[in-house]
């Protein structure tokens, strides 16, 4: 096992920079995924780290040695790629056993080795198979095998499970979770799929543009974003964003948007300090998540905010949930997580009730103020 750091790491293809001034440092056994939009350097950074593009700037460590100028082969990490990158002329056996072979182990080392691989992920049956007689689950867990036999430092994984369906994906999830928690060894992740980073990882390291815009566990990625560009990329809808601003009517403060005053005093009291800072007609965005937002028939007894009246223009029944899209009377475009039991139909008009304790709002240079009281 070992701990990783990037050093004021930065990449440029070109004129391009794909990663800038990345400062990191990934805890010994930890489980740490890379999440962002596409471009946003995750992959890139995985990459430097692997050795498979040089850095332009900048130290990597493994277990506080410098690696920049070691080969991919001598930095004690194993690879599980999005192809899964199996010899398709080999068998599983084979497959697994190959890495063991260049690093001159024993047969009876490497059939001990990947006997009891096998076995812990459940493919002793499938073990003198070729690639191309495997399901797409099945492949993922021989390339998995194949990176655990190595008993690397660390272990890279881009994008693993994007090729699997939907069912076969929430078992991976679940079995990789596992396997970490069993063999205890440093795990950097790397996907789009918010839904496994928020359930796999101990830490989230959120990208865009090639900077590090936060690095948190899970559950304060997702309620304490430190920027509208996090806030945004974590949830599922995401976050509702409204241009607002602080406006003063016979001494009271008020945040407008559209034809809606929102009595700050009244409503978000946990505010005044913070937008006291912002001058009146300063830009402000409001931003509320789908599911903190309530049909009056439904509304928890311990939730208290203020009514937006919306359009509806589209309904999708989740089964457990209803997801809501709509517009106010003045076009401002948002989406509610709704109970299922709402009877709403497209084109009806509903007052809804946005929980005024779950309110982010950010400054014109998109910092999350709402966390600072």
């Amino acid at each position: 096992m070992a701990n990783v750091t990037f050093e004021q790491v930065t990449k440029k293809f070109g004129d391009r920079l794909a990663v800038n001034n990345l400062n990191l440092e990934v805890k010994d056994g930890e489980f740490l995924v890379f999440v962002g939009p596409s471009g946003c350097g995750k992959t890139t950074t995985l990459r430097l780290l692997a050795g498979l593009e040089s850095i332009t700037k900048g130290q990597i460590l493994i277990g506080g040695l410098p690696v920049n100028q070691l080969p991919p082969k001598d930095r004690d990490i194993a690879m599980v790629f999005q192809s899964y990158a199996l010899y398709p002329h080999m068998s599983v056996r084979q497959n697994m056993a190959f890495s063991l072979k260049l690093q001159g182990k024993s047969r009876d080392e490497i059939e001990k080795s990947v006997n009891s691989v096998a076995s812990q992920l459940g493919i002793e049956e499938l073990i003198h198979r070729k690639p191309k007689e495997l399901s797409g689950g099945q492949q993922q867990r021989v390339a998995v095998g194949r990176a655990i036999v190595r008993e690397p430092a660390v272990f890279l994984m881009d994008e693993p499970l994007s090729n699997l369906d939907a069912k076969t994906r929430l078992k991976a999830r679940q079995e990789l979770k596992k396997l970490h928690e069993e063999i205890k060894t440093t795990f950097i992740y790397v996907t789009h799929d918010q839904v496994e980073a928020m359930s796999m990882a101990d830490r989230i390291v959120m990208m865009e543009d090639g900077i590090l815009q936060q690095i948190d566990t899970p559950s304060n990625l997702y309620n304490n974003p430190t920027n509208k560009s996090v806030a945004g990329f974590i949830g599922s809808p995401s976050m509702n964003f409204f241009d607002i601003q602080k406006v003063e009517q016979e001494g009271k403060s008020y945040l407008k948007f559209g034809q809606n005053l929102i009595d700050i005093e009244q409503y978000l009291p946990q505010f005044p300090l913070n937008i006291a800072n912002h001058q009146v007609n300063d830009p402000v965005t409001l931003g509320i998540r789908p599911e903190n937002i309530y049909h009056p028939q439904y509304l928890p007894p311990d939730i208290q905010g203020f009514k937006i009246r919306g359009i509806v223009n589209l309904i999708e029944m989740m089964g457990s949930e209803l997801i809501v899209y709509l517009q106010t009377p003045d076009s401002l475009e948002f989406v509610a997580r709704l109970n299922p039991r709402v009877n709403v139909k497209s084109g009806e008009t509903l007052d809804l009730i946005f929980d005024s304790k779950r309110i982010y709002l950010f400054d014109n240079n998109k910092h999350n103020i709402s966390i600072f009281v």
